[in-house]
């Protein structure tokens, strides 16, 4: 069973390789930075199963825990995060079951992702087995903002005291605003690139 999921994201991971070189070709330009896989560890596994209150077992793993296969895809701008949400929504070859906006609506702490709940198939010799993945979209600024919480988060042992925790949200804020800034930097370039060579504006 562990080795499905290892096969999925592979799977996974080579569609967004493809889907990264083919957005270059054709813009010049992938709105996919980079991206980062990992398998859940049995540790992990078991204890968010006993947590959510079931016995272990493999029928549980695949019913409950939706995360055991995973991918970080980070994005330059917040909107590059939505098209790539569409076009994932769009395909046949990808399930998207399950969409989380920390975006939209920021976690307690500042933290902001788009989470994905996603199948992807694997062809067997029993068939076609649908395998379940999460992706989570972010831009730069957003991974790194989980990054350094993370690193604190440990550092502290789960405790944060109330003043890092405020100083926290406030760079999630700042974090926040400079992806803003960021994408109206980039559309009055655009503006300005196609009032070069008069070509209409990207929306």
């Amino acid at each position: 069973m562990p080795a499905l999921y290892r096969l999925a994201l592979n799977e996974l991971e080579n569609k967004i390789e493809t889907l990264k070189t083919e957005w270059k070709m054709r813009n010049g330009y992938s709105p996919i930075e980079h991206i980062k896989c990992r398998i859940k560890e049995p540790a992990s596994i078991l204890e968010k199963i006993k947590r959510k209150g079931h016995e272990f077992s493999y029928e549980n793993m695949e019913n409950y825990i939706h995360d055991i296969a995973g991918m970080r895809i980070v994005c330059a701008f917040v909107k590059d995060i939505y098209q790539l949400a569409d076009h994932f929504a769009g395909r046949e070859d990808i399930r998207v079951i399950e969409v989380k906006d920390y975006i939209a609506h920021p976690k307690p702490n500042g933290y902001q992702s788009l989470h994905l709940i996603v199948a992807v198939p694997l062809i067997l010799l029993e068939g076609t087995r649908w395998v379940k993945a999460e992706i989570q979209l972010r831009t730069l600024a957003m991974d790194f903002w989980a990054s350094m919480e993370h690193i604190l988060y440990y550092k502290y042992d789960s405790q944060l005291p109330p003043h890092v925790a405020d100083e926290l949200k406030s760079a999630a804020r700042a974090a926040d605003e400079l992806d803003q800034k960021m994408l109206r930097l980039r559309k009055e370039i655009l503006e300005l690139t196609a009032s070069e060579v008069d070509l209409p504006v990207e929306p």
